[in-house]
C-alpha cells in the first residue's frame, strides 16, 4: 500500500496510535495548537530538519531508523542545555508513492524514542512532495540553571560522554561497501554492528547533560558536527583556545581500529570530525568531579598574542568536517 492510498485522517489516526501524550500536555493531537504546562515560567526550544538522501538514505537505514535518527538530534539539544524534554511538533513532507508501512516505521521510532525521554508529541502538518522529510520543534524545560555555550574559562576540562567517530566509522563502511546495506545485528555484522547502528540510529546518553549541569558544566553543547566544528563554536562564543590532549584522541581513535583498517581510514579524523552521534560536550572546572560518563579530552586556555579563539590538535587549528552549504563537506 502506499501512502497516497490513505486519508489524512487514518494518517492522524495512526499518528494518535503511535505518538506518546507526555507528562505536561494539556492539549494535544487533534486542536490548532497544542497546550503544553511550563512551571517554571519559561521553556527552551530547539528545531532541525532531515531531508532523505541529504541525511538519511532509505536504502541503507529502515524507516524506524530514520524516525530514531531525527528524534535523537533533537532530544540532544534539550539535553545539551541541562534540559528535560516535554513536548515535540513534528512535519512531515513524503511522496504520495512511498511505501505506507516505511512511512509509518518513521512515525513508531520517533515517537518511541519520545516516549523513552518522557516528551509527548503534540502535534505538527503533513505534505506531500517528492522526498521524505521530517521537521521536529522540541520544547523542554531546566531543572536547574540553563547551560550555554559561551560560559568556558581558561583552565576548564573539556569533557565529552557518548561514543566518539562511531557514526563516521558506520558512514564510511556503508558508502565504501564494506557491509551489505540490508544486514541487521551482531549475527550479520559481526564487530561492525556498533558503527552501522550508530550511524543508522544514534542513541545518545540523554540525561548526561543534566548530569553535568547539576555537576557545575560552565558550558554545554551536543556532539551534532563532532569535536572539531562543535568544539571551535564553542570556543569562539567562550573567547578561549580548546586544546585537545593527543593520548585521549587517541585512547577514543582506538575504539575505532576493526573499521579503520577495513576502511583504510584514519580512526583520529573519524574522532575528530565524526558528528551526528550526540553526546555532550562540556567545560567543567578544574576541580569538579566529572560526572559518570564523561572522560576528559582536553583543556581550554586563553588566546595566546596573535591568537583568535579556535580548537586545536598538535598545535593545528581544527576545521569541522560538517557544513551544510559546502561541496566538500562530509555527507
Amino acid at each position: 500500500m502506499k501512502l497516497g492510498d490513505l486519508s489524512e485522517a487514518q494518517l492522524v489516526s495512526h499518528f494518535r496510535e503511535s505518538f506518546p501524550r507526555g507528562e505536561r500536555t494539556i492539549i494535544g493531537i487533534g486542536d490548532d495548537c497544542a497546550q503544553v504546562g511550563a512551571p517554571e515560567g519559561s521553556f527552551i526550544v530547539t528545531t532541525d530538519v532531515m531531508v532523505e538522501d541529504q541525511h538519511f538514505h532509505l536504502s541503507w537505514s529502515s524507516g524506524y531508523e530514520v524516525g530514531e535518527r531525527v528524534a535523537a538530534q533533537n532530544l540532544a539539544d534539550i539535553d545539551a542545555m541541562g534540559g528535560r524534554p516535554s513536548a515535540l511538533v513534528v512535519s512531515v513532507v513524503a511522496p504520495r508513492d512511498m511505501d505506507a508501512d516505511v512511512f509509518l516505521d518513521v512515525v513508531r521510532g520517533l515517537g518511541d524514542r519520545a516516549r523513552e525521554a518522557g516528551a509527548g508529541v503534540v502535534g505538527g502538518d503533513l505534505s506531500a512532495g517528492e522526498k521524505l522529510v521530517v521537521s521536529i520543534t522540541a520544547f523542554g524545560y531546566c531543572p536547574g540553571p540553563v547551560v550555554r555555550r559561551d560560559g568556558a574559562r581558561p583552565g576548564d576540562v573539556i569533557a565529552v560522554s557518548g561514543t566518539l567517530g562511531f557514526s563516521y566509522a558506520g558512514l564510511d563502511l556503508l558508502e565504501g561497501g564494506h557491509v551489505v546495506p540490508s544486514a541487521r545485528g551482531v549475527e550479520e555484522l559481526g564487530e561492525l554492528e556498533p558503527f552501522v547502528r550508530t550511524y543508522r540510529s544514534p542513541r545518545p546518553p540523554l540525561g548526561s547533560g543534566v548530569a553535568a549541569a547539576g555537576a557545575g558544566a560552565r558550558a554545554m553543547m551536543d556532539l551534532s558536527d563532532g569535536p572539531a566544528a562543535d568544539a571551535t563554536r564553542m570556543a569562539a562564543a567562550s573567547g578561549v583556545v580548546i586544546d585537545f590532549d593527543r593520548p585521549s584522541i587517541e585512547e577514543e581513535a582506538w575504539k575505532l581500529q576493526g573499521p579503520a583498517l577495513i576502511c583504510r581510514a584514519d580512526p583520529v579524523r573519524w574522532v575528530l570530525q565524526g558528528g551526528e552521534e550526540h553526546g555532550m560536550l562540556a567545560a567543567f572546572p578544574p576541580d569538579v568531579q566529572l560526572p559518570g560518563g564523561f572522560r576528559a579530552i582536553g583543556r581550554a586556555r586563553e588566546c595566546a598574542a596573535g591568537e583568535t579563539p579556535c580548537a586545536m590538535f598538535d598545535g593545528e587549528v581544527l576545521r569541522g568536517a560538517w557544513d551544510h552549504f559546502s561541496s566538500d563537506s562530509v555527507d
